[in-house]
């Protein structure tokens, strides 16, 4: 783990950035602390502007698992961490692995989030680069327990919550994903490789209005990689389907644009909660 206090001055961070804003704002964490940022960024993913927070910027293509260990090496990158989301139906589409992305790939007995992402942190340790939580970088971002705006649910509405976060428990178990919707403690949908803001428009429109929406880390997270994020686009899905609560893990889920994101839930009654 990375103790911001022990940074010695210019040490280099290794940045394997996917797309949305969480890179942007990890690089400039990184770089209040004083150290030096290498960026490995995703074509067709990653924000462009990631150019303007870091020291260097490479580009590769989703899979190219070899590009990105030689760049970093070259760069000579201890540590490095992973931040930003990888558009999931890609996988089927745009993926061009390497050698050593073929060889990582060949050795999976199934393709979930955790069993690739484990799969290339433990390449990277083979390789001396050690991959650490990006969370050490923006706690402010975690979320805290309690009701963030003015309305509160329900009595009905925490029934919901309850169901649901067993539910979506289960779901993340199973590594299949972390967000259900649900009405009248019936579900109405659970997120697969679709994305949460696609799940909760199916779900509300099912429900019509009023649909809980629960988002959960999964059992055991793995906080390097792969950590529940919900920002002021996850209200917007959720207006769109007149949805009315949103309640998320405190301690395990980042927070994006925090005040944006409550003033807008406000403005539409809608209530958020961490539990």
């Amino acid at each position: 783990m990375i103790d911001p206090r022990t940074n010695a001055p210019g040490e280099t961070i290794g940045l394997i950035a996917g797309g949305g804003q969480f890179p942007l704002l990890i690089a400039e964490a990184a770089k209040r602390r004083g150290l030096r940022v290498v960026a490995v960024a995703h074509l067709g993913e990653t924000d462009p502007c990631l150019s303007d927070k870091v020291d260097e910027l490479i580009w590769i293509r989703l899979g190219q698992l070899g590009h990105l260990i030689k760049a970093l090496k070259k760069k000579r990158v201890k540590k490095g961490l992973l931040a930003g989301t990888i558009t999931k139906r890609k996988m089927f589409e745009d993926i061009r692995p390497d050698l050593k992305g073929l060889a990582v790939i060949s050795r999976l007995a199934v393709f979930h989030d955790d069993s690739i992402l484990r799969a290339v942190a433990d390449e990277l340790a083979r390789e001396g680069i050690e991959i650490v939580s990006s969370t050490e970088y923006l706690p402010e971002l975690l979320v805290p327990q309690g009701c963030l705006t003015r309305r509160k649910p329900n009595q009905s509405e925490k029934e919901d919550i309850d169901f649901g976060f067993q539910v979506a428990r289960e779901l993340g178990r199973l590594d299949i994903g972390q967000c259900v919707v649900v009405r009248k403690k019936t579900i109405l949908a659970v997120e697969a490789i679709e994305g949460t803001d696609a799940a909760i428009r199916r779900g509300g429109t099912l429900a019509r209005k009023g649909a809980v929406v629960i988002k959960v880390s999964k059992p055991n997270q793995d906080l390097r990689f792969d950590v529940p994020a919900v920002g002021l686009e996850t209200v917007k899905a959720m207006a769109e389907v007149k949805a009315g609560v949103l309640a998320v893990e405190s301690g395990k889920t980042l927070l994006f644009d925090k005040n944006e994101m409550i003033t807008y839930a406000d403005k539409l009654r809608m209530a958020i909660v961490s539990v």
